[in-house]
């Protein structure tokens, strides 16, 4: 199973831009269907997006669909979130997640993965 680390959180402006970082360690990242969650204070941790295991296929959220944009490099086992227009209702600790798959599938509930980063904290201020 890969260990997970993710990084490049901090605290921005609304309309500005971050990118995160989630590097992998372990037998066959490329192997793995990749995630990003995210879960704000009080709220349930929600989908953000996913990677196919060779990066061709991404899907979204459709509250970021258009601002985020989710790429992975396999032979650097590194997946990223690159993060534009920034808003407030963004702010939360953004998890990567893995899940070991022969399957296309892109799966958005959190419950399919099982590797999980420790977070990296994102704030957005208006």
């Amino acid at each position: 199973q890969v260990q997970l680390v993710e990084s490049g959180g901090g605290s921005v402006q609304a309309g500005e831009s971050l990118r995160l970082s989630c590097a992998a360690s372990g037998p066959r990242f490329s192997s793995n269907l990749m995630g990003w969650f995210r879960q704000a204070p009080g709220k349930e941790r929600e989908f953000v997006a996913a990677i196919s295991r060779s990066g061709g296929d991404t899907k979204y959220a459709a509250s970021v669909k258009g601002r985020f944009t989710i790429s992975r490099d396999n032979a650097k086992n590194t997946m990223y979130l690159q993060m534009n227009s920034l808003k407030p209702e963004d702010t939360a600790v953004y998890y990567c997640a893995a899940r070991m798959t022969g399957s296309f599938t892109l799966y958005s509930s959190s419950t399919l993965y099982s590797n999980w980063g420790q977070g990296t904290q994102v704030t957005v201020s208006s």
